[in-house]
């Protein structure tokens, strides 16, 4: 007997989701806090493993942060920003303006948003592309790259359109462990000697 492929009239699709879809997910239970999914470019991200460096990185930045932005900004830590119909990811660290509602009606957007932190092991290269690109189109002023494989701060600046439809930051600035950087709202500076581990 011979049989023969049928050929498709059409090229399957993947399925994208808007943040409203993102949000209906986790309301009817299909996705939880312990998942460690975020919403990029309208599919849902598996989030990296973190390794001890990471978390180690993590836990210094959490303590130092807030005592040098002090009541001028608001910190959160691995939670989401509304950035787009279609994406909503969860930064290690993002610092928004203050809202009197501190954010109950809804998460903040790019608009609301200072500062974006990522710390990168095994996510590096994917910080350092997919989620700079992000960040950049939707006009967050500020990203920094903790890199604890190098031990060094990638700090971007000055979000802008480099070519049609790709997007980057116009400055880079390397700081090594022995330096220190000003967060965009801080008055004393951040010394990287107190976060590397």
């Amino acid at each position: 007997m011979i049989t023969t492929a049928i050929q498709p009239t059409q090229t399957p699709q993947p399925v994208r989701f808007t943040v409203q879809d993102y949000h209906r997910l986790v309301d009817l239970g299909f996705l939880g806090e312990d998942d460690h999914i975020e919403l990029i470019r309208g599919e849902l991200i598996q989030m990296a493993a973190r390794g001890t460096a990471h978390e180690t990185c993590l836990r210094r930045l959490l303590r130092i942060l807030p005592g040098i932005i002090g009541d001028r900004a608001t910190l959160q830590c691995q939670s989401p920003i509304t950035i787009a119909s279609d994406g909503e990811p969860e930064p290690d660290f993002a610092i928004v303006q203050n809202r009197e509602d501190d954010y109950a009606s809804a998460h903040p957007t790019a608009q609301e948003t200072l500062l974006v932190i990522e710390v990168a092991d095994s996510s590096l290269e994917y910080d350092r592309t997919v989620k700079l690109a992000l960040y950049a189109e939707a006009a967050i002023p500020h990203y920094w790259l903790f890199n604890v494989i190098d031990r060094t701060l990638e700090a971007y600046s000055e979000p802008a359109q480099i070519t049609p439809g790709q997007f980057g930051y116009l400055n880079r600035q390397i700081v090594t462990p022995s330096g220190a950087i000003a967060l965009p709202m801080g008055e004393q500076p951040l010394a990287l000697a107190h976060i590397f581990p």
